[in-house]
């Protein structure tokens, strides 16, 4: 029942990621943070190294199933596989025919991640302030920047894999957002449909690399600098804020594969202004239930955690 236990939890807990990874504005690493598994993600990742590929050349497989935590990560990453396949319909379809509630979830559930990063600071210092500020300045602008016309190029997409998988793996910066802000979300999502195979294995090729060398930087800071990394890390999240605001109006619009008309810049609007700025209902009461939804599931998450340990 244990291993079974161990086994279906990262799967869980990675298919959460998987789900949250597809959607622009929220961040696998937020859930990853959440669901209490960021470290031991950061260390299973960071022990692929050139002693792994040794090991994996040379056949001794047990040895490297135990370096990089092989009976986590494996899980982990099917589980994260499973959801992208199968759940990213089901998100993208949610945020389409609900996009207030959807987004006041998220809103509330990051909100409450950057509280609890926050809060297990015990001691502040000027630099936890000060990192903090930082970080949230920078996923507030990464969050304000207009999609880009970028090449199509094979080196370019390298670039974009290596920049997005280094967002995704970092609380409150959203790797799909990044390729949004890229102009390559929907070029991605269209080599993964027509399985463009030099597409897909160069941008792996790129997540690979970014993932190994952010990982391995991420934990280092957290065990030379970690009340300042926190404090950063909560600043990505709140920062990351701007992005789910649940109530938005598109200023500049295109048409995407299917015919649809799809906002690519939008702006903030008080829900008060809603119905006269877009003549939608602005949903209030709804949006602030899953907003309060998204922040208890957290807390529940945090306290569950903290009654395992």
């Amino acid at each position: 029942m244990m291993r079974l236990k161990n086994v279906i939890l990262p799967f869980i807990k990675g298919m959460a990621m998987g789900g949250a990874d597809v959607v622009p504005g929220v961040s696998g690493g937020t859930v990853a943070f959440i669901t209490g598994i960021y470290q031991r993600l950061l260390n299973a990742i960071g022990a692929v190294d050139t002693k792994a590929l040794r090991m994996l050349l040379t056949g001794n497989w047990i040895s490297l199933w135990k370096k990089v935590d092989g009976a986590f990560l494996l899980p982990l990453l099917l589980g994260i596989a499973t959801s992208i396949l199968s759940l990213a319909k089901v998100i993208q379809h949610l945020l389409a025919s609900y996009p207030i509630p959807v987004w006041a979830f998220f809103f509330g559930l990051i909100l409450a991640s950057a509280l609890i990063i926050a809060r297990s600071i015990h001691r502040w210092r000027g630099v936890d302030y000060l990192m903090l500020l930082m970080g949230g300045l920078i996923a507030f602008l990464i969050t304000t920047l207009s999609p880009a016309a970028t090449p199509e190029s094979l080196w370019f997409i390298f670039i974009t894999g290596f920049i997005a998988i280094s967002a995704m793996i970092l609380p409150g910066i959203s790797g799909s957002f990044i390729l949004v802000i890229m102009g390559k979300y929907s070029f991605i999502l269209q080599a993964l449909s027509d399985f463009n195979l030099p597409v897909i294995g160069v941008f792996i090729a790129g997540c690979l690399v970014g993932i190994l060398s952010i990982s391995k930087g991420i934990s280092w800071l957290l065990a030379h600098f970690h009340n300042p990394t926190l404090a950063l890390l909560a600043g990505f999240m709140i920062g990351s804020l701007n992005k789910v605001w649940p109530w938005k109006q598109g200023l500049d619009f295109i048409i995407d594969r299917h015919g649809d008309i799809k906002p690519v810049v939008e702006q903030n609007i008080a829900p008060h202004n809603f119905l006269a700025l877009t003549g939608q209902e602005p949903m209030l009461i709804e949006a602030l239930i899953f907003s309060v939804l998204g922040f208890g599931l957290v807390i529940a998450i945090e306290r569950l955690a903290a009654k395992v340990k």
